[in-house]
């Protein structure tokens, strides 16, 4: 019988593994220092062991409350070879919806970073580890293998496959989020899905870079490949130190949400555009030279001697400082969780820097479309991974089947049977086509979820409904879809305004905003809003018969107010 494809049997099978090391890197009083193989090993162990000795029982959830970091990831296997469920939240997000996943995901316990975090827990009754405290559980945990020497194993091998590795927290749209049931297999069949494809996308000995929030799919499938495929792992815990450390640690793999890329894109922009003289025409001559060749090779045509010659000068008086910003060592770059622009991923590419998109979602665990190495196309999400199947339905909904299909939402059976259909095809809720060459292009959103530029969703209409409970707010409409922040167009109720100047409305606006905003996650907040002069109609078509609002039109109506409130 094939040995179950666990989370446990895959952590084990790394170690047992001769994979290159290092296995992790992370930074201890501004040095990165390399964990081994062995020592994680050690950790993982003597950590899953003190969960045992806790009487942590198999399918009992544990929440992870906590940035990117080396604790995070080994308590992670941990959970997984005693058959726990990860509750994993997100390290930014506020008390209330941190007590609201402990309890809904009945969790008997959290990991929390330090004494910020465990603040934010109110009055959780579970066990509570903070990182200064997984020392004395590690001690535990020894102590316990000593006694109980054959207690571990029998713990992994009683994991099946259809047991559940994990939660994964999705937003939701007028609701509180929904927990993503994630069963062993499902993740197992996700990183083996590199094995499948014609060219890997990670192998043995890379490093990257991994700032991505680990309670996010996409982080979360880049910790679990780096063990089953061998490469190692940075974790940089703080986003903001993403240009710091990408100098310093020299990654070979870099996974990122397309902000990055945007904010790189726009310095080196306007550095070029600053120059003069010679050096302006170097640049220009450079950048023509990448573009020609670029589109020769996404033409799939050849390219002329001279023209290689040439793009080789150009690489090393431009290109290369260009690439420097992200190591000078990248040979795969990834974009997730936001639509990459296309200028942006052409100007990469004409310096040699190729970034490939792909397109997933939690309910079938992370990706199911990638762009590859010698197969992409710009401006699409790529096409399907091995064992995927794409329906478009009638309306242009995307629909996805495949191994890696969630076991539905936790305590949410009618959400369940809305999300997945009869036929197994998961309703992705986006709008698209796959073009003759089978790329997957997405048009649109059914869903009114926005998707910011850093890769977060908000639901806008729970922003927008508490807006409308200050008497001063009429009417509400939050935007932030591809763009660095969360901001709102408002309009206001006559009667509550009448005798105000523009400025006491202002101000009473931003009080609304205010008090909105106190409950609220970061990236949920609302950075930015403007008062329009009137209140959208029936007349001009901005709301339909049952006064929901047309975001589409309001956004063409309003659209010079949009782009100040992004200048």
């Amino acid at each position: 019988m094939a040995r179950p494809r666990t989370i446990a049997n895959l952590w084990r099978d790394a170690v047992a593994a001769a994979h290159p090391e290092p296995a992790y890197l992370h930074e201890v009083d501004g040095e990165w220092r390399e964990v081994s193989r062995a020592e994680a090993a050690a950790a993982v162990d003597e950590l899953a062991n003190g969960l045992l000795a806790l009487g942590v029982e198999k399918g009992q959830s544990f929440a992870l409350l906590a940035r990117t970091s080396l604790e995070w990831a080994l308590f992670d296997f941990a959970l997984g070879l005693v058959g726990a469920v990860g509750a994993p939240i997100y390290a930014n997000s506020a008390p209330r919806d941190v007590q609201y996943v402990l309890e809904h995901s009945e969790a008997v316990g959290v990991l929390v970073e330090d004494d910020d975090q465990r603040a934010k827990l109110g009055d959780f009754a579970g066990h509570v580890i903070s990182f200064a405290e997984l020392a004395a559980l590690r001690e535990h945990g020894r102590a316990f293998a000593a006694e109980h020497p054959s207690a571990l194993d029998a713990r992994a091998d009683s994991i099946e496959e259809d047991d559940l590795f994990t939660f994964i927290y999705t937003s939701g749209t007028t609701g509180p989020p929904k927990a993503c049931m994630i069963r062993h297999r499902n993740y197992y069949a996700m990183v083996q899905k590199g094995d499948e494809m014609e060219e890997r996308p990670a192998i043995a000995g890379d490093l990257t870079l991994l700032y991505l929030p680990l309670a996010h799919n996409y982080g979360r499938l880049l910790h679990l490949s780096a063990a089953y495929v061998g490469f190692a792992i940075a974790f940089l815990p703080d986003p903001l130190q993403v240009g710091d450390a990408l100098v310093r640690v020299r990654p070979t793999l870099f996974p990122s949400v397309p902000r990055v890329y945007e904010k790189i894109y726009t310095a080196v922009q306007a550095n070029f555009e600053a120059q003069t003289g010679t050096k302006r025409k170097l640049l220009d001559w450079a950048l023509r030279v990448g573009y020609r060749r670029s589109a020769l090779e996404r033409a799939h045509r050849p390219i002329p001697l001279s023209l290689r010659l040439q793009h080789v000068v150009a690489d090393r008086l431009v290109y290369s400082k260009v690439k420097e910003r992200l190591g000078g060592r990248l040979r795969s770059a990834g974009a997730g969780g936001a639509p990459l622009a296309r200028e942006i991923a052409e100007f990469f590419h004409a310096i040699g820097l190729l970034i490939l998109e792909g397109y997933g979602l939690s309910e079938v665990t992370t990706a199911a479309t990638v762009n590859r190495l010698t197969d992409y196309k710009f401006g699409t999400v790529g096409k399907a991974l091995p064992g995927v199947e794409i329906k478009i339905a009638d309306d242009g909904e995307i629909l996805l089947r495949s191994n890696t299909v969630f076991a539905g939402y936790y305590h949410d059976p009618d959400a369940t049977a809305a999300t997945i259909d009869d036929e197994g095809f998961v309703h992705t809720g986006d709008v698209g086509h796959l073009d003759e060459d089978g790329f997957l292009v997405i048009t649109d959103r059914k869903k009114d979820i926005i998707v910011t530029a850093g890769g977060k969703n908000v639901a806008p209409q729970n922003l927008e409904n508490e807006l409308k409970s200050h008497t001063v707010v009429s009417q509400a409409l939050v935007v932030g879809d591809r763009k660095p922040y969360v901001a709102a167009l408002v309009t206001v109720d006559p009667g509550a305004v009448d005798g105000m100047s523009p400025d006491q409305v202002h101000d009473a606006v931003a009080s609304a905003v205010e008090a909105v905003n106190a409950e609220r996650s970061r990236y949920e907040q609302i950075k930015r809003f403007t008062v329009l002069p009137r209140e959208f109609s029936l007349e001009r078509d901005e709301m339909t018969p049952t006064l929901k609002l047309r975001r589409k039109v309001i956004l063409e109506h309003f659209a010079s107010e949009v782009a100040e409130l992004y200048s």
